[in-house]
């Protein structure tokens, strides 16, 4: 296997490990499995409207059903709280019963706003941060960041504070496509991990924006600094195997794919991750 053909399969695998191992978009106890994104074309931006209609496919009858009165009860609550409800009824059947994710977090982040509370906007806001993490397709990115930035815009009106809160933001920025300056986003994560070098979230991001603009070396050390914490964080693990392997240090990317195929519980990414180090002990 070509370096060329790896970093194409990579990115999917890595969110493939991360979906099975760890449940990226989970909210507890169930998690919707299927997506609509890869069925919706290529475009400089996405509407709901399309996702929904491309979700609304793969359901029953009785389902659709169903939702219609769901749908419906959200046009004639008069009341905020009614509303309130409706939205998550939505969001738990495109959750538990029809299994999208798309939806599910539109309709939790609906929910959300409404509520206006900094707890309820910032889980909805990371429902499609995690997700925007994974995600390859630009016209997708756009969408999950849009959604995100603006549930973590009404969380940080609420707490100012939050560095979470404000690293989510940054992430938007730099991965989402929804400016064409990514110092826009990275610039206040630097600030909060300069003051706050423990901040392993803001690493963890800086860490990707190194890898996604190709400086390497700089992604390395922040991956380092996540793993020297958390030696089980199989993501950064991952990360940082590849940074070293696209940086063409052959026996550190051995060493820490050994390190990620240690962890990963699933045989076919074991296995994809053993063709690869095999490759590079050539």
């Amino acid at each position: 296997m070509k370096k060329q053909q790896w970093l194409l399969i990579s990115s999917a695998l890595l969110a493939f490990i991360l979906l099975f191992t760890f449940g990226i978009t989970v909210p507890p106890h169930k998690q919707p499995t299927a997506t609509v994104a890869a069925n919706v074309a290529s475009s400089p931006s996405i509407r709901f409207e399309t996702l929904l209609a491309k979700a609304k496919e793969h359901i029953s009858p009785a389902q659709a059903e169903r939702l219609a009165r769901l749908e419906n009860a959200v046009v004639r609550g008069d009341i905020k709280d009614q509303q309130i409800h409706v939205y998550h009824q939505l969001a738990r059947f495109w959750s538990d019963s029809a299994r999208v994710f798309e939806p599910y977090a539109y309709y939790t982040g609906e929910a959300a706003k409404l509520e206006n509370s900094e707890k309820s906007l910032t889980f909805a806001a990371h429902l499609f941060l995690d997700n925007l993490m994974a995600e390859t397709n630009p016209a997708m990115q756009n969408w999950l960041a849009t959604n995100a930035k603006v549930l973590l815009e009404k969380a940080l009106a609420i707490n100012p504070a939050n560095d979470s809160s404000r690293i989510g933001l940054g992430a938007c920025y730099m991965f989402g496509n929804i400016s064409d300056n990514p110092m826009q986003g990275i610039l206040p994560v630097r600030e909060i991990v300069a003051k706050h070098p423990d901040n392993l979230y803001g690493q963890m991001i800086l860490g990707l924006g190194g890898k996604k603009s190709g400086q390497y070396d700089k992604a390395i050390e922040r991956f380092k600094i996540v793993v020297e914490h958390q030696p089980d964080n199989l993501e950064a693990i991952f990360h940082l195997a590849e940074c070293y392997d696209l940086h063409g240090e052959k026996a550190n990317a051995i060493q820490w794919y050994e390190v990620a195929e240690k962890l990963i519980r699933i045989p076919e990414a074991k296995a994809e991750i053993d063709k690869r180090i095999l490759e590079l002990k050539k």
